[in-house]
């Protein structure tokens, strides 16, 4: 077993697991100590990690060409990891500012304790070189510099031509192991190591800006580039206290880039068609994808430049797109966001960041399919090209862009075959060729690979249990379960039989540990028109009262389940179906839904709880009016005074419900039903006693494992995997 805890490039502890027990060794260096690990565990290394200890060794000198943002970032971390290193750039002055930046950079990790060494030592093995003459010819300093080098990572401008030049000239002063890396973002890896006699020994070592801070590092194999190059590079990112991708293909855009310029340029041609708006587009990707900034924000921030010029090189290497004029007319204008004061928003000067204005209102207005579409699209275009594995994509896009699931997860999540629907409706209605659906996404359709509802899409879920009873299907997705209301030809009507069913499907889920959430909809044209009167004839007041007091019974149990429980509401919801729907802990409707208690128009009253529940959502005079009334509200107007949570497009219920389920699921179970306890419990009573019991609950969560996780997760930067215990 080994054990690595590595708050950045500080001494790494290896755990032996052996017959005896465990045995801890501190060690400077985690590559080579892997190979004595080996040993005294008596396995055999395999060529990878031969490979990566070989590489290492011969690593002591890392030279960084190009001292502007990226560069001076990737000569910091190199520093950090220990590396003698050598910044290198055509001017004193730009490295005595790149140097200055470095020692700003330093003190700030240094004060939260991620470097543990003094900043002037870290500093002390950073040693800057003027690589131009006046002429424009190499100075002789640098060629010393690059006779020491082991390992060159260039990071100059995004020209050719300029870097053909460069890694022309180190190839002909760095010894020969040296493996000569390109850190660009656009340009083939192919074409510049052509400019050497060492093409196996030129790689893409593409690092996201910050690099100090930015985890991921794209390591891309040019047509030439041999395996132990690619190997020896992942190691070196790794020592980096980087996690690496391999782009095993030299494709334009490389992996992060061709996503986000799908997703980028797709958002962009739904605006300039008139399909939504800037505003609609980011509050859907913020508040419903929850991606950390909105598409045109993050245009702005990053620059719209940067991006145009970055699409316009990957078109010119063969990435078929269809540009979107309004990226070209804010280029054309000067317009480039945070950086001139204007692009998509307004900003208060020049260089000076503030964030935009985006109602959260707003989110949903747009199909967050239509958005993810293009970019899993692009994803399977890798995939099916052997460019990068699955994992591999949905680690870029995590750590590249941000983004809380990955771009294949988030596809398996919304459902293959609603990702193909979307693929052609946008070819359609946009007229963008480049949207047609990859022969995979199509075979993975044809299949019944739909992602989560199915078991299995791009990743494998398990087997979709489907259990009929008869009244109700219940079905279970983990870590969700459906229990879908199944008299369609009664609109779902609630009679004795169903509601019994309800509560006994209700104990079983709550009994079943790989369940965390649970979702209840109807079958049909409704999620249920009421209680079923039919089944009513010839019983005696006191059987109704009973009948009242079980459904009341129900309803209790929904309220104070220990999971929660979100309604996906369709067609009608009345009376007793408007009281389940009020048990349960959020409600999302699809347009159009008809919400309303009528039962005053029958000459008697709710009975399972609306009297109660009602006022308590909307307040007593709106409650009065629709039971006085019995007249029928729409879903918008039941969204205005807080009968339901949301409103969402039909076609988009399931996907919606889904997607709120797979979110809650992630969370802690104690917490949330402790949260749960704490709000119901806490209504039910005064606020003193709710505060009170909100403290034991907060104090009791304290000696759970799930805390230990939650904290432990945080201070690690990773997903936590809360267990409910």
């Amino acid at each position: 077993m080994l054990d690595c805890f590595k708050a950045i490039y500080t001494t790494c502890i290896i755990t032996i697991r052996t017959a005896q027990g465990y045995y801890s060794l501190n060690t400077p260096n985690i590559i080579d100590d892997r190979q004595s690990l080996l040993s005294i565990q008596g396995e055999s290394p395999d060529r990878g990690v031969l490979v990566e200890m070989a590489g290492l060794e011969n690593i002591k000198t890392i030279t960084v060409v190009g001292a502007g943002t990226m560069g001076h970032g990737i000569a910091e971390v190199a520093a950090i990891a220990g590396y003698n290193v050598y910044l290198v750039d055509i001017k004193q002055e730009f490295l005595d500012n790149a140097v200055e930046k470095i020692k700003w950079s330093l003190k700030k990790l240094y004060e939260k304790g991620v470097v543990r060494e003094p900043v002037e030592t870290v500093l002390s093995r950073i040693k800057t070189v003027v690589n131009l003459n006046p002429d424009g010819s190499y100075t002789e300093e640098f060629a010393k510099v690059l006779k020491e080098t082991d390992f060159m990572i260039e990071a100059i401008i995004e020209r050719l031509d300029i870097k053909q030049k460069l890694f022309a000239f180190a190839d002909e002063h760095a010894p020969e192991h040296a493996i000569l890396a390109t850190n660009t973002s656009s340009l083939p890896i192919t074409e510049i190591a052509a400019a050497t006699k060492r093409p196996e020994k030129v790689v893409g070592m593409h690092f996201f800006n910050p690099p100090p801070l930015m985890p991921l590092v794209e390591v891309i194999k040019g047509e030439k580039t041999s395996d132990e190059t690619v190997e020896i590079t992942v190691a070196l990112s790794k020592k980096f206290g980087k996690q690496p991708v391999v782009v095993k293909k030299d494709v334009p855009g490389f992996i992060v880039n061709r996503i986000l310029g799908r997703f980028i340029n797709t958002a962009c041609n739904l605006v300039a068609k008139g399909k939504a708006t800037i505003e609609e587009v980011d509050a859907t990707v913020k508040y419903v994808l929850g991606l950390p900034m909105g598409i045109f924000e993050l245009s702005d921030y990053s620059g719209i430049d940067v991006f145009y010029y970055v699409f316009q090189a990957m078109a010119e290497r063969g990435f078929k797109t269809t540009p979107c004029p309004l990226l070209k007319e804010k280029f054309e204008k000067k317009e480039f966001g945070m950086k001139t004061g204007k692009g998509f928003y307004t900003y208060p000067a020049p260089g000076k960041y503030a964030r935009p204005n985006i109602p959260k209102d707003l989110a949903g207005k747009v199909d967050p399919v239509l958005l993810l579409a293009p970019a899993v699209n692009e994803a399977a275009w890798l995939l099916e090209n052997d460019v990068a594995t699955k994992e591999d994509i949905d680690k870029a896009v995590k750590l590249g862009l941000g983004w809380p699931k990955g771009v294949l997860e988030f596809a398996d999540e919304y459902g293959i075959d609603k990702i193909v629907e979307a693929l052609k409706k946008l070819k359609e209605e946009l007229g963008l060729e480049e949207m047609e659906p990859q022969p995979l996404l199509l075979k993975m359709v044809e299949e019944g690979k739909l992602g989560r509802k199915t078991g299995k899409g791009f990743y494998e879920y398990g087997e979709v249990e489907e259990i009929k009873k008869k009244n109700l299907v219940i079905r279970i997705e983990k870590p969700i379960a459906w229990i879908v209301l199944n008299r369609p030809k009664r609109l779902n009507a609630l009679s004795p039989e169903l509601l019994k069913e309800l509560g006994e499907a209700l104990d079983e889920l709550e009994d079943n540990n790989d369940v965390r959430v649970v979702i209840l909809k109807g079958e049909g044209r409704a999620f249920s028109a009421g209680a079923d009167v039919t089944a009513f004839a010839g019983v005696t007041p006191m059987d109704i009262a009973k009948f009242s007091r079980r459904f009341q019974e129900l309803t209790l149990k929904m309220q104070f389940y220990t999971k929660p429980i979100i309604a996906a509401l369709h067609g009608y919801v009345l009376g007793g179906g408007l009281e389940i729907a009020m048990s349960t802990d959020i409600r999302i409707a699809a347009e159009g839904t008809m919400f309303g208690q009528p039962e005053i128009n029958l000459g008697f009253i709710p009975g399972a709880g609306g009297t109660q529940r009602l006022p308590r959502l909307v307040g007593r005079g709106q409650a009065k009016l629709l039971i006085f009334s019995g007249d029928m509200i729409p879903a918008d107007e039941a969204l205005r005074i807080g009968l339901v949570e949301k409103v969402v497009p039909p076609e988009r219920l399931e996907q919606e419900a889904r997607a709120l389920a797979l979110k809650l699921a992630e969370k802690p179970p104690l917490a949330l039903m402790a949260a749960k306890y704490a709000v119901e419990y806490g209504l039910e009573s005064n606020i003193w006693a709710g505060l009170s019991l909100e403290a034991h609950l907060f104090g009791l969560l304290f000696s759970t494992e799930d805390v230990i996780e939650g904290v432990t997760a945080f201070l690690e930067k990773r997903k936590p995997k809360f267990k409910g215990r």
